[in-house]
């Protein structure tokens, strides 16, 4: 026999002792183990809600004049959204009124006479919200005539909100289950010795909506025509929201 088969020889005869004591070697013990297992889930969903905000906005040496055309625009606008949609909801918010002074006056000095306002800005503000999303661009086109628009965004009204949310946890509870199931097959452990001990639901974000605020001094102020010019029907993509959820489960194996 050649040297190299006198020392192959004696391994080929250690491998299947080798392989015996391998397979008697005991498996890691998991009986009482706990794990904590994260899962998440996402539902999305079409908006099918509309927040709309109009405002107008007047300028006059008179302050009396101004605040008369804010009021009687203010008027008409809101009849014109009522008549175009019944159904929505409106709430006038904001109302103000400051000076305008000349930028060349300059600054009054100790026992000089208060400047004297060039002329004088009033506004305000109307919040319309409706799910009648087929006649909005109608209404919005109505309503421009008089008012000029501040913000639009869209988003979810409270019973889409509710379904949704149901989808969400549901989503959610069942990414946990599955990854609890995967985890015991790793652990070469059955699913059903799987004792789920605690779960923590946690809110992955705030999905509240940024409110429109309003900055008087940034506002472009509403023109004053003759005759009022036709207005072209806009066009608005409502889209979706996405809502998500972050769920933390703890799992004791039998």
């Amino acid at each position: 026999m050649s040297r190299f088969g006198q020392i192959l020889l004696p391994l080929l005869l250690c491998m299947p002792l080798l392989g015996a004591q391998a397979q008697s070697q005991p498996l890691l013990q998991t009986s009482g183990t706990l794990v904590i297992v994260p899962a998440f889930g996402e539902v999305k969903h079409a908006n099918d809600e509309a927040h709309l905000t109009l405002m107008i906005e007047e300028q006059d040496r008179d302050k009396a004049a101004a605040a008369s055309r804010v009021n009687q625009k203010m008027k008409q606008g809101v009849e014109i959204v009522k008549r175009e949609d019944p159904q929505a909801t409106l709430k006038t918010r904001g109302y103000y009124t400051y000076p305008v002074y000349p930028e060349d006056q300059p600054q009054p000095r100790p026992n000089n006479k208060v400047r004297q306002p060039a002329s004088w800005r009033v506004g305000q503000y109307l919040d319309v919200t409706t799910t009648n999303l087929a006649t909005l661009p109608k209404t919005v086109a109505a309503t421009q005539r008089l008012l000029a628009i501040n913000g639009l965004r869209f988003g979810l009204s409270d019973a889409a909100s509710r379904k949704l949310d149901e989808a969400r946890i549901a989503a959610t509870y069942k990414d946990l289950t599955e990854r609890i199931a995967s985890i015991a097959k790793a652990m070469g452990r059955n699913p059903a010795d799987a004792i789920l001990d605690t779960v923590d639901f946690e809110g992955s974000g705030a999905y509240a909506q940024q409110q429109d605020g309003f900055n008087p001094k940034v506002m472009s102020m509403a023109g004053r025509a003759a005759e009022p010019t036709p207005i072209e029907v806009p066009s608005f993509e409502p889209g979706e929201t996405t809502l998500q959820m972050r769920v933390v489960g703890k799992v004791k194996f039998r």
